[in-house]
């Protein structure tokens, strides 16, 4: 069993390394690098599906590996659609050009190496996926009835998340003010949040004492949260809204927590 686990680990190591390297070649030609995103989320679907669907001793895939196929696809076209739209409408992500920005004449090469640490630090996400799949036991329990509602809870929350802010900055009266309504009254990152909240289900799915792999499925909440919280998420799209909405968004910050939902502190001023 064991050099069938670290057999599909090299492949979707190889699958999302050369996957990245072609959301560079995108990102270079088009000077977008909104599109980087796009291909991360559709790569980590496809590469997730292709784990998740990988034959257990040359059986036809069970219930439960065709229901992780289906948590890990709906993930990725929920999101990989709504970054492709979001891309498809700016000359490009002001987080990745800042980027560009800092490396200067060397910023083809580092963000090739971005990309590929990128593509590195989605392993445990395909193999948290991977080992779901194939817990031993081919009849569905009521954990994978919760994992399947709490991944599709996390889809839902984002989804929220999204149309209120793209329905706020919609309303020309909104312009230049942070938005303020909804889940982000609760949480200045929901969608963050409600990303990283899809990604307990493969956790709620496999951990089980008598499934020594499944721990390894506690990688994929613990990386996201790290990736979003300290890294591509949070830190850059704060900078961003400090610099473009000034002592509005520090009195957002001052009463709004920066990740989990909770409720809203004293408002003090208007944002």
């Amino acid at each position: 069993m064991t050099i069938v686990y670290l057999q599909a680990l090299l492949a979707m190591a190889v699958a999302l390394s050369v996957l990245m390297a072609l959301a560079w070649v995108v990102q270079q030609r088009s000077g977008n690098s909104g599109w980087v995103d796009t291909i991360w989320t559709f790569s980590l679907g496809l590469v997730g599906a292709a784990a998740a669907l990988w034959p257990i001793a040359d059986h036809q895939p069970n219930a439960r590996q065709w229901l992780v196929t289906a948590l890990v696809v709906a993930w990725s076209l929920r999101l990989g659609l709504h970054i492709a739209v979001r891309s498809a409408g700016i000359a490009d992500d002001p987080r990745y050009a800042a980027f560009a920005q800092e490396w200067g004449a060397a910023s083809r090469r580092k963000m090739f190496v971005f990309l590929q640490n990128q593509a590195l630090g989605s392993i445990p996400l395909v193999f948290a996926i991977f080992v779901a799949s194939r817990f031993p036991s081919e009849v569905l329990r009521w954990q994978d009835y919760l994992g399947a509602l709490i991944l599709f809870a996390g889809i839902a929350g984002e989804a929220l998340a999204d149309r209120q802010l793209k329905t706020f900055r919609a309303d020309p009266a909104n312009k230049g003010r942070v938005c303020d309504i909804g889940l982000w009254r609760w949480s200045r990152h929901p969608n963050y949040f409600f990303e990283w909240f899809g990604w307990l289900a493969y956790p709620v799915i496999a951990l089980s004492s008598g499934y020594p792999w499944s721990l390894a499925t506690l990688l994929a909440p613990l990386f996201m949260y790290w990736i979003l919280r300290h890294v591509t998420g949070v830190p850059p799209l704060e900078d961003q809204m400090l610099k473009s909405r000034g002592d509005r968004y520090r009195d957002y910050q001052a009463r709004t927590s920066v990740f989990f939902p909770l409720p809203p502190r004293n408002r003090g001023a208007a944002a």
